[in-house]
């Protein structure tokens, strides 16, 4: 049987099958899905539980013109990092030029930004729950949608 990926019950929730075998999914997962079983068809029940993440909350990175972002850090990145004890900065909805002296590193407690550098036509959009590098020497203009409030590092 092949695994539906849509499939993703929450933490608290279990299944319930009619099953008296089962099959073991042979696709890589993240270690959180793993094992996870498949009903054959039975007259008897079975109850599984199922510790599953929804990808909504699973960190993912990527470099987009010079930014990098990792969209929902585990906590034990940010514990690691210190992100609690860095500075904080907020601004209210608004569009203006920032240039970085240094590299910063900031994680996004609110908001949603659009960030384009300059000579570039093209943005990245960055938001609550983002950790975000931004590198040495670039310039750029913030498009501020939604109040912004962060933690941010320089260097």
């Amino acid at each position: 049987m092949a695994c539906v990926g849509s499939l993703i019950p929450r933490p608290s929730q279990c299944l319930m099958y009619t099953t008296t075998t089962v099959t073991t999914c042979k696709t890589k997962h993240s270690s959180s899905l793993l094992p996870f079983t498949y009903p054959r068809k039975s007259s008897r029940r079975r109850i599984v539980s199922v510790r599953a993440e929804s990808s909504s909350s699973m960190a993912t990175e990527s470099e987009k013109l010079g930014i990098k972002i990792e969209r929902n850090p585990p906590d034990s990145k940010l514990t690691q990092l210190g992100v609690r004890n860095w500075p904080k900065w907020g601004c209210p909805p608004s569009k203006f030029p920032w240039t970085y002296d240094t590299k910063e590193i900031c994680y996004l407690l609110e908001g949603k930004v659009k960030v384009t550098p300059d000579g570039s036509s093209k943005s990245v959009e960055i938001g609550a729950g983002d950790l975000v590098e931004f590198p040495k020497g670039m310039s750029c203009t913030w498009d501020v949608s939604v109040g912004v409030d962060k933690h941010y590092n320089m260097g």
